[in-house]
């Protein structure tokens, strides 16, 4: 029993090890991108479901947080603020299958047949449920989802949900490389590690555990392994099952996928499971939560009947190609952590990552987390920002969050500056203290 804890913190520890630059580049890239998408305007962008909405719905979901709980809390706020209720769910889709950080994970732990199925699987799965929602969403469901979503019950990350550190002005460039442009990288970037490392956390200890107690010969009789034409059907339809009980969501899933993999699940099976980090039992019991125990029971069964089917047409597109790789082929781990490009490219990437956690600790990114967890006083206000163009007068003395006026620097520059009572992470400026009218200048 010791030896073999023993050994699932040893392959709990390598899986980690190989996947920490993949992740580091993947939150970096994606934390570049939201600096730079603004989610201000997203509700008006996403006013019904026609198929340029959905598009629409999709890429923004894809330069978005990867984090499935913060993408279920934005695609409740988006509805709230009078996004199409269809036009809100593909987004959360994509949110969480379309977006940079999973493809460079596959790639790196799977293959790059697994990230490209992901792409192409992810879409289809998007475009069947919004098929089946607009089949069997009447607009009094509709309408029930969106009275119970204006009681406004919590889920988590709903601060998270609120936050919108994004710039709109300059080109992509420019906005990337200026000072604030920096600082809502660095605080995307450590928001997203914030949020999605306790997932990552569980599916490497399970993954881990499988792997050394759980033998191959039991997944391989589990998944129909000896008896492929069963496997490529059974795999999809218990796929999603396997992560409703898992727990865990969002990129964490991956290593599990993988045990899965080497344990003899069928390639679409894979994708299944992948695809439904948006029906483990938290996230149903956060439906249940945001629009009533009917809706969510129609979101659950929907949700479950997309991914099956997209999973089956991807395993059978790819089959068609022959670009479903053997099992054998795939090398999910390394037996040791080793002195490799792993290894150099993992330093490399920690230090990449530690610049940026200076920066995130300079201008106020500590109190920023703290607000995660928040629920937004009034969910039709602005999205929170840290980095928007406000007046000098307007700047505050306080740093980013905290409540005690000093002179530090604000979230979104570098230096000191001119006084004032309002800090980034509420929504109105208090009286500037101290300011005295222009009248009294003009006496002097």
């Amino acid at each position: 029993m010791v030896h073999g804890l023993i050994e699932a913190a040893r392959m709990s520890g390598v899986m980690a090890w190989e996947i920490l630059w993949a992740l580091c580049l993947g939150f970096l890239l994606s934390s570049m991108v939201e600096a730079v998408v603004s989610k201000a305007q997203m509700s008006r962008l996403l006013p019904d479901s026609s198929a340029m909405t959905i598009v629409k719905a999709s890429a923004l979901g894809a330069a978005s947080s990867s984090c499935s709980y913060a993408a279920t809390a934005l695609a409740r706020t988006l509805f709230r603020k009078g996004a199409d209720f269809i036009a809100a769910i593909a987004f959360q889709f994509a949110s969480t299958n379309l977006v940079v950080e999973l493809s460079v994970l596959l790639a790196v732990l799977l293959g790059w047949q697994f990230m490209a199925a992901e792409f192409v699987g992810g879409p289809i799965m998007i475009a069947l449920l919004v098929v089946m929602l607009r089949a069997v969403l009447r607009p009094r469901v509709i309408e029930a989802a969106r009275a119970h979503a204006a009681l406004g019950l919590t889920g988590r990350m709903e601060g998270h949900a609120a936050m919108d550190m994004s710039l709109h002005e300059g080109t992509f460039w420019e906005k990337i490389t200026s000072r604030r442009g920096m600082t809502a990288t660095s605080h995307y970037y450590w928001m997203d590690w914030y949020s999605l490392a306790p997932d990552i956390a569980l599916g490497l200890v399970i993954s881990g555990i499988l792997a050394a107690f759980v033998p191959t010969s039991f997944w391989q009789a589990f998944f129909l392994a000896g008896h492929p034409v069963l496997a490529r059907v059974w795999g999809p339809m218990i796929g999603p099952l396997v992560a409703v009980l898992s727990f865990v969501c969002s990129v964490g899933n991956v290593p599990l996928a993988a045990v899965l993999w080497n344990g003899g699940i069928s390639f679409g099976g894979v994708i299944a499971f992948l695809f439904a980090d948006l029906i483990i039992l938290p996230i149903l019991n956060i439906y249940r939560k945001y629009y009533g125990l009917k809706v969510a029971a129609i979101l659950t069964g929907v949700f479950y009947v997309a991914m099956v089917g997209a999973a089956l047409v991807v395993e059978g597109l790819f089959s068609a190609l022959h670009l479903i790789p053997a099992h054998g082929q795939v090398v999910v781990m390394q037996e040791t952590i080793r002195w490799n490009y792993t290894s150099a490219l993992d330093l490399l990437f920690l230090a990449a990552s530690a610049a940026l956690l200076v920066r995130f600790l300079k201008t106020g990114g500590p109190a920023m987390l703290r607000e995660m967890g928040n629920v937004p006083a009034d969910p039709n206000a602005e999205a929170h920002s840290c980095c928007h163009e406000e007046p000098a007068a307007m700047v505050t003395m306080h740093d980013c969050c905290h409540q005690e006026p000093e002179p530090v620097l604000d979230c979104c520059r570098s230096e000191p500056v001119a006084a004032a009572a309002h800090d980034c992470c509420h929504a109105e400026p208090a009286a500037i203290k101290g300011a005295a009218p222009e009248s009294s200048h003009r006496d002097h």
